[in-house]
């Protein structure tokens, strides 16, 4: 293993609780072009059963850990190369164990633009510098009078150059860089305040008009919602350290002249105590400042794109209704219902147009030409959007069901997130390259009831809407990590080979998308795939692909049994063994819980498959194929409760969790606006973390709290006391401007400057 690798390893075991040689073999794995998911579930051997979540973080890190010792070979070639390399700076630069510990090192030896410092050397006024610095006793406006010649025109000048040569120095000094920034961490409060004028245009940010806390315990979601305000210019927002210090030396003062021995006994330590003060003021309060609001927000970052990605990973692993006809209704009231009808594997069998609303107020015919799509393509679930219209066409096909008779179709209201954006991309073109582009809306709405995963992959994850504050964080880490999330979603249900889309089959594990249009066009000219090996058949896809993708995908009613169970190819000689134990045939076996459960399966290790490889093939022949997903369950929403105006506190309504945010649970309640179920009102008792109680897609029963119509907000509670137990739900103003979900992704706009600190953080967002 080589030294690197070795020093990786121990790095990252650390942090994700696990062995340096589980971690070594990982990264040699990744290393190798393995995937994540193949990871997981094939290679446990290798790598002592690490899972999916602990590989998420080892890969994270390996990339960080990697730029950091690709920075770090950078900064000691140039520090060499200038001459100015010594044993002590090298053992400090190797020992440095993040990238803005490497950078403050590095600060000294930067090559950077001519300095106010620079011009005072040039002057001959270093020197003076290194004579106030020995000579405490000294006054230096004696010591001054010495350098006054040329351009150095009087005393106060040439104390002004020493000063800025002396500011330099303690400004490039690695160690007290590093206790300032955590003396900051530890004392830091972040303000916010109305810039005047926007009260009334901000007024969503009502909550941080005048408003401060600790810095290290700011929550993510409140962070975001002040950085917000100050782009949209309503807030200013900044960073104080010790301004309830009645001392006339603060702190931070008091820690630059501990560093460098500045005591108050002669003038010249006076005169540096004088210049710690202005360098603090001038120059490390503003720089450390800029630090600390980019650390506050990539930690706020990093929270939201966690909450995105659980809120994903729950809405592409909800319950599907399953391969039933279904009718898909894309709610509109001047452009009228559209309609479209899918068989039970998606394929699109009919669509039309609707008016039963105002202009044209066609509500009997309407009603009529869904009761004949029903009974002429025997259609068992209705998928309503739940976009504008979404109520009133709910009550159309309530009263329009009412008529016919029994067994009747199930009517479920759809989240049609991301619809639109499906609508108008090159996959849905692709599909339908005939059909009109609203009609393509209603298509998806229906096929994300049947199965949301499949259809949910053909929408870039950004664009399905369960995020907080997703348009204010990183977009290069937000993609990554939604990436991953939705990788994992596919490849823990699997994929049926013969039915799923280049989309979803570009997410299996090992198949890039022109590998995944291949085998679609593939399946298209020869026909369904009867046995996995087939898929070596396909052009471009060699022995490596297949051993990343094949376990993923099913083959149900194929040749080989085991080809509709996630049983790797590579591993079918161990399940016949376990065959061939039981005296059984294959088919009759699978299923059999009991008879599997008897054996040991300490039998059938062999040299390259050990227990954890058995375990997992005997549990996938007691329920081969087995869905993870949940059963199916929909809401019914309220008869007579259709605008956020029919509310009233006490009311008991049944809804499904939208989006779950660290502040707390939106739920839709079917009034086209999503209520908060603040984190104080999810349960009778203490809740930290929202997730705990619900995810989305959860069907759940709330009490209406609080509803302000002005602003669009309602407060529900699932407390069995009515949420009056609890703190009022209006502490979720506290949180931030959250009127509702939608609301969270509204993009923002230009960042505004508000002082040096705005400028410098204005200037450092744009270079992001």
């Amino acid at each position: 293993m080589a030294a690197d690798i070795r020093l990786l390893a121990a790095a990252i075991a650390a942090e994700i609780n696990a062995r340096p040689d589980q971690v070594a073999a990982a990264v040699g794995l990744i290393d190798e072009g393995a995937t994540i998911p193949f990871i997981a579930r094939y290679r446990k051997e290798v790598t002592g059963g690490l899972d999916d979540t602990q590989l998420r973080t080892l890969s994270e890190r390996l990339v960080y850990l990697r730029e950091l010792e690709a920075r770090r070979a950078s900064v000691v070639e140039s520090i060499t190369s200038q001459g100015k390399m010594t044993d002590e700076l090298a053992a400090k630069l190797a020992r440095a164990a993040t990238k803005a510990e490497l950078e403050d090192l590095y600060l000294p030896y930067k090559p950077k633009r001519r300095t106010r410092a620079e011009i005072a050397r040039e002057r001959g006024l270093g020197p003076l510098a290194e004579a106030i610095w020995a000579d405490r006793a000294a006054d230096p406006a004696d010591l001054a009078a010495a350098y006054v010649a040329g351009e150095v025109t009087d005393v106060k000048t040439a104390l002004e150059g020493a000063r800025d040569i002396v500011a330099e120095t303690i400004s490039e000094n690695a160690d007290l860089l590093g206790r300032l920034r955590q003396h900051m961490r530890e004392r830091a409060v972040l303000k916010a305040k109305v810039v005047d004028g926007k009260q009334e245009a901000g007024a969503k940010f009502a909550d941080y008009f005048d408003h401060s806390e600790r810095w290290a315990t700011v929550p993510g979601h409140r962070a975001l919602a002040m950085l917000r305000g100050w782009n949209e210019e309503v807030l200013a927002v900044s960073i104080e350290v010790d301004q309830d210090d009645p001392s006339p030396v603060k702190p931070a003062q008091r820690i630059i002249a501990s560093a460098f021995e500045i005591g108050d006994k002669g003038p010249a330590d006076r005169w540096l105590m004088e210049v710690a003060g202005w360098t603090w003021r001038v120059k490390l309060s503003t720089s450390l400042s800029l630090d600390l609001m980019r650390e506050l927000r990539e930690r706020a970052e990093e929270e939201a794109i966690h909450v995105f990605a659980r809120n994903l990973k729950d809405l592409l692993l909800a319950a599907p209704a399953g391969s039933r006809a279904t009718m898909g209704l894309d709610p509109g009231i001047r452009t009228g219902v559209k309609v479209a009808v899918v068989d039970g594997t998606g394929k699109l069998l009919e669509t039309t147009t609707v008016y039963p609303f105002p202009p044209r107020n066609d509500l009997r015919g309407t009603q009529a030409e869904l009761a004949s799509l029903v009974r002429k393509h025997g259609i068992e679930l209705i998928a309503i959007g739940n976009g504008t219209g979404s109520r009133e066409t709910e009550k159309l096909v309530a009263d329009m069901l009412a008529n016919l008779p029994a067994p009747k179709p199930t009517k479920v209201i759809v989240s049609e997130a991301g619809a639109s954006v499906y609508s108008a991309s090159e996959t849905a073109a692709a599909e339908f390259p005939n059909l009109d582009v609203s009609l393509r809306g209603a298509v998806s709405i229906a096929r994300r009831l049947q199965d949301p995963l499949a259809e949910l992959v053909k929408i870039e994850p950004k664009s399905i809407g369960v995020g907080q504050y997703q348009h204010d964080v990183d977009q290069g880490k937000l993609s990554r990590s939604l990436d991953a999330v939705v990788e994992d979603a596919v490849n823990a249900v699997g994929v049926d080979l013969n039915t799923a889309s280049a989309p979803l089959l570009s997410r299996v594990s090992g198949l890039s998308r022109a590998i995944a249009e291949a085998i679609v066009l593939h399946r298209d000219q020869n026909g369904p795939f009867e046995s996995r090996k087939e898929l070596l058949k396909v052009a471009r896809l060699g022995n490596r692909t297949f051993e990343q993708a094949a376990g993923f995908l099913r083959i149900p009613n194929g040749k080989e049994p085991l080809d509709a169970s996630a049983v790797h190819p590579e591993a079918y000689g161990v399940a016949k063994k376990i065959v061939a134990a039981c005296g059984r045939d294959l088919r009759t076996l699978m299923g059999d819980s009991a008879t599997l459960k008897k054996l040991d399966p300490r039998q059938f290790i062999d040299e390259q498959f050990g227990l954890p490889t058995v375990k997992d093939i005997l549990a996938e022949l007691e329920k081969p194929g087995r869905d993870p997903r949940p059963s199916f369950k929909t809401a019914t929403f309220a008869e007579g409760v259709d605008e956020i105006t029919d509310l009233k506190p006490g009311m008991l309504l049944e809804g499904t969790v939208t989006n779950v945010a660290a502040f707390g649970a939106f739920v839709d309640i079917g009034v086209h606006q999503d209520g908060l179920v603040h984190v104080s009102q999810l349960a009778d008792r203490f809740v930290k973390d929202p997730h705990e109680v619900v995810k989305a897609g959860d069907v759940v029963k709330v009490r209406v709290v609080e509803v302000d119509v002005k602003r669009k907000r309602i407060a529900l509670t699932m407390r069995k006391d009515g949420g009056e137990a609890a703190p009022a739900p209006r502490g979720a103003n506290r949180n931030g401007p959250h009127p509702n979900a939608r609301q969270m992704k509204a993009e923002p706009k230009g960042a505004g400057s508000q002082g040096a600190l705005g400028a410098a953080l204005a200037e450092a967002l744009k270079r992001r």
